[in-house]
């Protein structure tokens, strides 16, 4: 059986924990800030998990837990 290839977008994006789950930064970060609040905007900064459901089209596109 071939290598598997690795989606390269999604490996920049996603970083799988030990314990398996996706981890990635929010969107809506980078400009326009100063129409959001503060509240906001800090937590557009802190990392996010990916659901279980999605998890499954992510181990496809990252067959080696990049």
């Amino acid at each position: 059986m071939p290598k598997l290839k690795t989606n390269r977008s999604a490996k920049k994006r996603i970083r799988i924990t030990k314990t398996g789950k996706g981890k990635h930064f929010k969107a809506y970060r980078s400009h326009l800030l100063t129409g959001k609040r503060a509240k906001r905007k800090r937590q557009l900064g802190k990392p996010a998990f990916i659901s279980k459901g999605e998890m499954k089209s992510i181990n496809k596109m990252l067959p080696y837990g990049a």
